[in-house]
C-alpha cells in the first residue's frame, strides 16, 4: 500500500506542482474577464434605468393637461427611486421638451463603476406624441 502511494507521487516527476503555477499565471486574466463582464452588465442596467426614466417622463409630460416640467419631475422621481445604477444624472438633470405634436425626454449620466476608473457614459432618449384635440 505504501509502495503504491509512493509510486503515484513519484509518477508526476518534474511536472508536480505545475497546476498551481498555471493557475497563478491565469488568475489575473480570469479576474479581468470576470470584473469586465460585471462592468458591462452594470452598464446595461444603467442604460435600462435611464431609458425607463425617460419613458416615464414622456408619459407624464404627454398628457393633455400636463403642467410644464411634469415630465422632468417624473423622471427625477424615477431616478431617485431606482438606486445608484446611473450616477451623475443630477448634474444636468433629465430634460423634457414638449412641442405641439411630440414630447422628447433625455436622461444623461454614467454607469456605476465596478472596476475602479472604468465607467461608461449613458444617454437615453424617449419620444411620444402629445395628447391634443384635433379635428377629424
Amino acid at each position: 500500500m505504501v509502495a503504491t502511494v509512493r509510486a503515484r507521487l513519484d509518477a508526476g516527476g518534474r511536472e508536480r506542482g505545475a497546476n498551481p503555477v498555471e493557475l497563478a499565471v491565469m488568475m489575473p486574466a480570469i479576474l479581468v474577464l470576470l470584473f469586465g463582464s460585471i462592468q458591462v452588465a452594470v452598464w446595461f442596467v444603467a442604460r435600462s434605468t435611464a431609458l425607463n426614466a425617460a419613458q416615464s417622463g414622456v408619459n407624464a409630460q404627454r398628457s393633455f393637461d400636463a403642467a410644464p416640467g411634469a415630465g422632468r419631475d417624473q423622471a427625477i422621481t424615477f431616478l431617485r427611486r431606482s438606486g445608484d445604477w446611473l450616477v451623475g444624472w443630477d448634474r444636468a438633470g433629465p430634460t423634457c421638451v414638449r412641442t405641439a405634436t411630440e414630447v422628447t425626454c433625455t436622461v444623461r449620466g454614467r454607469s456605476l463603476s465596478v472596476v475602479p476608473g472604468v465607467d461608461f457614459e449613458v444617454v437615453q432618449t424617449a419620444h411620444g406624441p402629445t395628447e391634443r384635440w384635433t379635428t377629424g
